[in-house]
């Protein structure tokens, strides 16, 4: 193909380095003046874009390159909307496709050629600022605070709605926060990942660096709305602070990442400050997952399985297993202890692929008369293995075992990791006849179309709602709760798939469930 056709190429290609220097170009016929096509090279990103696209087109290089994955956005330059698609090649370089947007953005998450998304740092220019406020510190002898926030839900956002939505919703939040940061004197805000931010204060005194922390939690969790739809954000806050043994930019932001690592791992509001007791319990989490990794090995993850019911003639229909781990030593480890440790450390991938091994090896050792004709056996894989791209093909090769029919395995996907993945592949196994459950129904946030359109056979109600029900009928959670469980079971009837309810310990909320469409439950009522 010769240069002129290369020329004539709708969409433009380009080669960048990590620092933002294109290397080269070809095509964009169908995107003038965004960048110059004669023979220069080596250019940077500023020389060829505006202030705002060359901003714009830096973070999704850093995303992509840190995350190793393609990433994209949408963006308004001269008057036109255009698609942008950055994809890694190595640790230094990545490919950018740009082409016209075949249609107009909504306003509200137009990108804004003069306008910063928010009003923070990158994480270059937050390390730089940092190092220089702590020096300053050592100096005056005034020490510093740094606290570290996890958003959680913004990483869903990107998933399911695109990483464009997903900025634009940060960066309302940022640029709130910011506003309330600088307000209280000397402090600062940036962006250390997708998911995570970071912010300078310029005190140690507990009362005001919590205030402050405070501000900023309650600005990034307030709702955000874009046109229709309303997004809301869990921060996740810890605090590090400068003076006696920490002295260095990196210790004081890894007593911050600690400390909220605790908020996170607590599913607190709690604004938690840095202690010595904390690095003791996560060296006690680094032996655990050690141990961990050795009782994947030994096959020493077993199950507990919990009967899911007929509500209308109490029939048990399904035995549905739980992953369980009776430590040698520590005992019972709760499953919300050692699931957090096994995603952590790697192993969440291990640990489900063994765990859909193990739930074989109990059907076999089964009496084939126990288990009735249409008795299935239900299983929740962990979410790193369900985006894993080995995942169809793990459940496929359990399946040739001829041990446990397809249609007596049904595999349970919280409603986040759902949504956020793709259903298509999953259409294999369920021709296969594997019954594909949606959980935690009613706790994030779903797609109706996805819904509609995914290969699924049921819907379970998330227990946090069931529970909720037997709160007195004036309790404003028991209001909710009833609001939300009607509008599952309505839901679930629309589409014509099963619903499904999971924590009944009651005689009302079995009648309450049933009342209300409901056809299948698990729980301690039925013990």
């Amino acid at each position: 193909m010769s240069a002129a056709l290369i020329d004539l190429l709708p969409d433009l290609v380009f080669l960048m380095r990590r620092d933002g220097t294109i290397v080269a170009h070809v095509g964009g016929k169908a995107v003038p003046d965004l960048c110059s096509h004669g023979d220069e090279s080596d250019s940077r990103l500023e020389q060829a874009w505006s202030p705002a696209t060359s901003a714009l087109i830096r973070r999704l290089l850093r995303r992509s390159i840190a995350g190793r994955i393609p990433v994209e956005a949408r963006f308004h330059e001269q008057g036109r909307n255009y698609d942008i698609r950055v994809t890694p090649q190595g640790p230094n370089r990545a490919i950018g496709v740009v082409r016209a947007a075949l249609a107009d953005v909504p306003v509200d998450i137009e990108e804004s050629p003069s306008e910063p998304r928010w009003l923070g740092l990158d994480r270059r220019g937050f390390l730089r600022r940092l190092n220089d406020s702590l020096a300053m510190a050592v100096l005056r002898e005034r020490p510093i605070s740094v606290a570290v926030f996890h958003i959680e839900g913004i990483s869903n956002i990107a998933r399911t709605m695109g990483a464009s939505v997903s900025e634009e919703v940060l960066g309302h939040a940022m640029s709130k926060a910011s506003v309330q940061l600088e307000a209280t004197g000397e402090a600062y805000l940036g962006q250390l990942r997708e998911n995570m931010l970071a912010a300078m204060i310029g005190s140690v005194d507990r009362e005001t660096v919590e205030a402050r922390v405070a501000s900023i939690r309650d600005e990034l969790k307030a709702p955000v709305r874009m046109g229709d739809l309303e997004f809301k954000l869990t921060p996740y806050a810890g605090v590090g602070q400068s003076g006696g043994d920490v002295a260095s930019v990196e210790v004081l932001l890894e007593h911050a990442r600690t400390a909220m690592a605790e908020a996170k791992r607590s599913l607190s509001e709690q604004i938690f400050f840095h202690s010595d007791a904390m690095q003791v319990r996560s060296l006690s989490r680094l032996d655990l997952g050690r141990e961990l990794r050795d009782a994947i090995a030994d096959r020493n993850i077993r199950f507990r399985y919990i009967g899911r019911h007929d509500l209308t003639t109490g029939r048990k229909v399904a035995s549905v297993a739980y992953l369980r781990w009776q430590h040698p030593l520590r005992g019972d480890i709760p499953p919300a202890e050692f699931l957090r440790i096994a995603v952590a450390t790697g192993l969440a991938i291990d640990l489900s692929r063994t765990a859909l091994e193990q739930i074989v090896d109990d059907a076999l050792a089964e009496s084939p008369a126990h288990w009735a004709p249409d008795m299935r056996v239900s299983f929740g894989p962990l979410r790193d293995h369900i985006f894993h791209e080995s995942f169809v093909s793990d459940v496929e090769r359990v399946l040739a075992r001829n041990v446990l029919p397809p249609e007596r395995l049904e595999l349970r996907i919280a409603e986040k990791a759902f949504v956020a993945r793709d259903t298509n592949g999953l259409r294999s196994l369920q021709k296969r006849g594997v019954q594909l459950v949606v959980d935690e129904t009613g706790r994030g946030m779903a797609s109706l179309a996805a819904l509609a359109n995914a290969p699924i056979w049921g819907l379970q109600l998330d227990r946090a709602w069931v529970t909720a029900l037997r709160e007195g009928p004036t309790d404003p959670r028991a209001v909710t709760a009833q609001k939300v469980c009607r509008a599952t079971m309505s839901l679930a009837t629309a589409l014509d798939i099963a619903p499904i309810a999971a924590g009944i310990d009651h005689e009302s909320q079995r009648d309450a469930l049933l009342e209300m469409g409901c056809r299948y439950g698990s729980g301690d009522f039925f013990r």
